[in-house]
């Protein structure tokens, strides 16, 4: 659904430094710059961007929002966030699980050197997912491919006259 998302920044060339790292122990890089305005995000497109506010006002969080980022693994959202907390950002809530927001979810919580709330999660069941997927292939392929019986061709009714 989403296209990307941006966040507004005092000082694009700082901000680089830390999303640079953050986002690099996700597993992403950065894939767009226009410095000293704007960069961005992504694996291989620009999904996240950081840049100087379009009005030229100061960079300022919104109240209530926050980005989430996908993490392939537990031990990513640890990285992500120490690492976040040793460039600079503080703590909004540390690796774990979150059982308010399903079963399996699992997160941590950083406010970025602007004031952007942003986080890592890790969802075991959309892990998952591609897993059981890739394993049910794997079942198929095994299988011989059952043969189709031919179907008769239907009788022609002969019309009643008259």
């Amino acid at each position: 659904m989403l296209h990307h998302v941006s966040v507004g920044v005092s000082d694009v060339e700082r901000a680089a430094r830390f999303y640079d790292a953050v986002l690099g122990a996700l597993g992403y890089k950065r894939v767009m710059e226009f410095l000293p305005y704007a960069l961005a995000y992504g694996e291989d497109a620009p999904v996240f961007w950081v840049g100087l506010p379009h009005d030229q006002q100061a960079a300022s969080p919104g109240n209530g929002n926050h980005t989430g980022f996908a993490a392939k693994t537990k031990n990513a959202v640890h990285k992500f966030h120490e690492t976040a907390l040793a460039k600079g950002g503080k703590d909004n809530g540390g690796p774990g699980p979150r059982p308010d927001y399903g079963p399996d979810y699992y997160g941590a919580f950083v406010i970025d050197l602007d004031g952007n709330k942003i986080e890592a999660t890790y969802f075991a069941e959309a892990a998952a997912k591609p897993k059981a997927k890739k394993a049910a292939a794997k079942k198929a392929a095994k299988k011989p491919a059952k043969k189709s019986a031919k179907k008769k061709p239907a009788k022609k009714k002969k019309a009643k006259k008259r």
